[in-house]
């Protein structure tokens, strides 16, 4: 197709928001797995099928419709230009709101739905992509809209609505095979998307990606997860709790030592029992993304040698410990020349200067964080003689410590 290029762009922006693609035909028109088999198991296939009467009359060429069904969920629908044999896209299913457990409880009331139903209601809606804002998907299928047919003034944009047919008899329901078949397929599939998305966010973690981990976990609802209270806030604590889980376990394997990963998990596992609003839970969730996948950056030793890793914690562990080369050779009970060679070959680093990098961006945290005298920020980078920790700080940075506080603290005002 001419614009193939370009309806892949848009099919994988769609999928960083978990937004499916499909492409159907008239010959195969059913969508029962596009919405994940949910009709098929409300027996409802015949009635709210995209049947080639739907697909004749309602969706014509030039057009993009958004489609919202009587389970409040939002497709888009369109017909491929220069398809032979002629073929629709349907991006979807997705909603725009949160549905808690009674007002799942009232749909099912509504349409005359039999309690057994119920569960897979709740599991469904709590699978399927939730977008509180769906503007930039809005914005993503009228900018295909122009890659198809030229500009914005060749199409044009139209939302359907289906409604249910409250007339029809629910005798179809029953608590056998098929509908516990259906029902196990629906919670499999869920499943196997939940663990696909967690297997995305644990590898985009591990790699210290915070732009790739924040746009998974903007779409990661808290909804996906089971709720097993009736408080919003402790459900969503147990939210914080799976995802501090998540984040811990992908920084392990991103190569950073215990030793990191403990200090900070503690610290978010305090947090957590402490958020008391919805608003915090969603600032400490941003936090916690950006500074695990910050303690990638900074402490990932992927591709160092089990040596060199121990000296390295060794070294963040304490800064005023005694650093020097024999000191900590004897410490890891090797041969001083052996290890500054190794180290120098895997960190590109002399082990001095490495020791005396890091004294120094401690220096740089005080000087921000604290109003401590010099002296005593030289004490605690291990660095006793303040003489010597001026003279190295202005070596490193150019500045003295003095200089660098006073340029700080006038900048902070002027803030």
């Amino acid at each position: 197709m001419r614009y193939q290029s370009e309806l892949d762009f848009a099919k994988r922006i769609l999928s960083h928001f978990r937004l499916k693609t499909h492409i159907i035909t008239e010959e195969n028109h059913s969508i029962s797995e596009i919405d994940m088999g949910l009709r098929k198991l409300l027996g409802m296939e015949e009635q709210l099928n995209l049947s080639k009467a739907f697909i004749s009359e309602r969706i014509k060429p030039n057009t993009i419709y958004k489609l919202i069904d009587l389970f409040y969920c939002n497709y888009f629908i369109l017909r491929m230009p220069d398809t032979a044999p002629d073929a629709l896209m349907i991006v979807g299913p997705y909603t725009t709101r949160e549905f808690n457990r009674n007002e799942i409880m009232e749909f099912t009331e509504e349409y005359s739905l039999p309690p057994q139903i119920f569960n897979t209601l709740e599991k469904y809606f709590n699978n399927i992509t939730y977008l509180e804002n769906d503007s930039v998907a809005l914005i993503v299928m009228n900018t295909l809209g122009e890659s198809l047919w030229g500009s914005m003034d060749q199409f044009k944009f139209e939302t359907l609505e289906q409604q249910m047919n409250t007339s029809e008899p629910s005798s179809q329901f029953s608590a056998g095979s098929s509908y516990e078949q259906t029902d196990a397929s629906i919670n499999m599939k869920a499943i196997e998307e939940r663990y696909a998305v967690e297997n995305q966010l644990l590898q985009a973690i591990s790699q210290g990606l915070s732009h790739k981990v924040e746009l998974i976990m903007a779409n990661m609802s808290a909804s996906n997860f089971e709720k097993r209270t009736a408080d919003p806030i402790r459900n969503m604590q147990n939210y914080c709790i799976i995802m501090n889980t998540l984040l811990r376990k992908a920084v392990e394997n991103g190569s950073v030592h215990p030793f990191y990963i403990d200090k900070l998990s503690s610290d978010f596992a305090r947090k957590i029992e402490q958020v008391t609003t919805m608003d915090a839970v969603r600032k400490l969730q941003k936090e916690m993304v950006h500074k695990y996948c910050l303690l990638v950056k900074n402490h990932s030793m992927k591709g160092y040698s089990l040596l060199v890793q121990k000296v390295i914690t060794t070294i963040d562990t304490d800064l005023t410990a005694d650093l020097t080369l024999n000191v900590l050779a004897g410490k890891m009970n090797v041969n001083a020349s052996y290890l500054s060679t190794l180290f120098k070959k895997e960190t590109g680093s002399t082990l001095t200067d490495y020791v005396n990098e890091k004294r120094i961006q401690h220096g740089i945290l005080l000087l921000h964080s604290t109003g401590l005298q010099i002296q005593t920020i030289a004490s605690y980078c291990g660095i006793p003689d303040v003489n010597y920790f001026t003279k190295l700080f202005k070596k490193k940075v150019g500045k003295t410590p003095k200089e660098y506080r006073e340029i700080f603290l006038k900048g902070g005002k002027k803030k």
